[in-house]
């Protein structure tokens, strides 16, 4: 073997599989995809804690998928060592909102479309994606979901309560109810009728009533 042929390799070949343009252009275009997807993120969120990192992740994974693409398509055997080295890769971040995912999916697609040179399919799909998710997960219903947990005294409190509470609001709707010796509590999920809550000072000075907290939440409820 000669000096020579050390430099012929199937690794110096592969230099030229994927031109310096084409790999320019696609990460560029990944980049640009992956910011709109952060900001659709971010003014999307509803969750509690907004994390800057997860959304930086899906700038970089948007690039990272393109860039592993890239190199699939330029190799069929290429392609198929790859499918094996990833196989060992496991996630273990859990995911804390359901809404996540789909922005994570969303990343991956977009760099694999983008590798796979469907330019306009990634960019058209992403704005119809992104408008989607703008409009849908910040609307408001119309009328605010509150919970209201009462501590009453006795079974003839509670039922004075149900009835003023019918009376002030348009619905009531009893989530949860604990029953202790000498003690009730109530989990009322109720749609306020405008915005004045003057009512729950009255209903915490009835007669029988220990307390009752007024609570403003999302409208998703386990109880």
């Amino acid at each position: 073997m000669t000096f020579n042929d050390i430099f012929k390799s199937n690794f110096l070949e592969n230099v030229t599989g994927v031109s310096i343009f084409d790999t320019l252009t696609a990460l560029i275009l990944a980049f640009c995809l992956g910011l709109f997807i952060f900001f659709v993120y971010k003014k999307t969120f509803s969750g509690v804690m907004y994390s800057s990192s997860f959304a930086v992740t899906l700038v970089a994974l948007t690039m990272i998928t393109t860039l592993v693409i890239l190199a699939v398509t330029s190799n069929v055997v290429l392609s198929l060592g790859m499918v094996g080295a990833l196989s060992i890769v496991r996630f273990r971040t859990a995911i804390k909102e359901p809404l996540d995912i789909a922005f994570l999916f969303w990343s991956i697609a977009v760099g694999i479309v983008l590798a796979a040179g469907l330019i306009p399919l990634a960019v058209i799909g992403s704005l119809f994606i992104g408008i989607f998710l703008l409009l849908f997960v910040n609307r408001k219903p119309h009328t605010n979901p509150y919970i209201i947990v009462i501590d009453c005294t006795d079974h003839e409190s509670e039922l004075k309560a149900l009835a003023y509470l019918k009376e002030q609001v348009k619905r009531v709707v009893v989530k949860s109810k604990t029953a202790r010796k000498g003690a009730i509590e109530l989990n009322l999920d109720i749609r306020l009728k405008d915005d004045n809550t003057d009512f729950i000072n009255t209903l915490s000075e009835m007669d029988g009533i220990n307390s009752a907290v007024l609570v403003s939440y999302n409208g998703d409820y386990m109880g």
